[in-house]
């Protein structure tokens, strides 16, 4: 079987190890990660991620089990379920002012289209994914006993060549004058800032007025500073190329044709998507990342 990203299986590991091990009130809850990852996969994530614990920790003391709730919740887990739980709540709210269609652009594992609630049923849902991340999440799916839901349209293209948007305008599904919700989630870090601003531009062309867009995006912090995520992401050969103050941010969504919503940083986050989580499991806190904003955009 073909592989997503590193970036994609940790991400969709840290949602499935959640949603199984955290009981009552959790950030999100991913029921179908752990499916598509399948058993072999997330056991040799485990097993690594327990293993190096004293790459994040050098002073941890415990056993294997203990070392990768420690990874989890202070590592892996923070963004992939504030992320996850930042956007699907904006694409509730996205699908209730009268959006029809949800694209997503670089999917990787995630799972909406297959947990889909009622209000999301009339939606048109595009994955867009390099071809061999396409073909991996196809074979996950046929792997866990799963149907492709009718309304989920899974595209292979990169979306870094010429005319990668051209499959998508083609297929007979996707209607351009449809309000559509776009997630962005974990792009911003890899392109340079010209890069980024010409994707906005080319997906904000695309969607009529009223269409929103959700992202996330390194915050400028202090001169070197670089920490465990960034260096993560650059030792599975996926480092972090940008970063961005709010203002910042806002201007090149502005030269896109966008206009900024929500900007949460890292404190806002935490307050809005795991205090009750917080409360509920005191003895195992987990907060936002650090230098990390989420914000939501809308085509004026």
């Amino acid at each position: 079987m073909e592989q997503n990203s590193m970036t994609a299986l940790v991400s969709a590991f840290a949602r499935s190890y959640h949603s199984e091990h955290v009981p009552g009130e959790k950030v999100f809850d991913d029921t179908m990660a752990a499916r598509l990852l399948g058993r072999e996969t997330r056991e040799g994530i485990a097993r690594s991620m327990a293993g190096g614990v004293a790459f994040f920790n050098p002073c941890f003391s415990g056993s294997p089990e203990q070392a990768l709730e420690w990874v989890v919740n202070h590592q892996l887990a923070p963004s992939p379920l504030g992320r996850a739980a930042f956007a699907e709540g904006a694409l509730q709210e996205a699908a209730a002012l009268g959006a029809r269609q949800y694209l997503l652009p670089g999917a990787g594992l995630d799972s909406f289209a297959l947990r889909q609630p009622p209000w999301a049923k009339e939606m048109e849902i595009f994955e867009i994914d390099l071809p061999p991340a396409s073909r991996d999440k196809a074979a996950r799916i046929a792997a866990a006993g799963l149907s492709l839901p009718e309304n989920l349209h899974l595209i292979a293209a990169d979306l870094s060549a010429p005319g990668a948007l051209d499959a998508l305008r083609a297929h007979p599904r996707f209607d351009p004058d449809a309000p559509t919700f776009v997630s962005l989630l974990g792009f911003s870090y890899y392109l340079s800032r010209d890069e980024f601003s010409a994707l906005i531009a080319q997906l904000s062309a695309l969607f009529p007025a009223g269409s929103r867009f959700a992202m996330d995006y390194p915050a400028r912090g202090e001169s070197g500073q670089m920490d465990i995520q960034r260096q993560l992401a650059a030792g599975a050969g996926e480092g972090m190329r940008a970063a961005y103050a709010p203002e910042e941010m806002a201007a090149l969504l502005k030269e896109g044709g966008l206009r900024v919503l929500r900007d949460l940083d890292p404190e806002e986050i935490t307050r809005q998507f795991f205090a009750a989580h917080n409360r509920a499991h005191p003895g195992s806190p987990i907060l936002a990342a650090e230098r990390v904003n989420y914000c939501l955009a809308e085509k004026a």
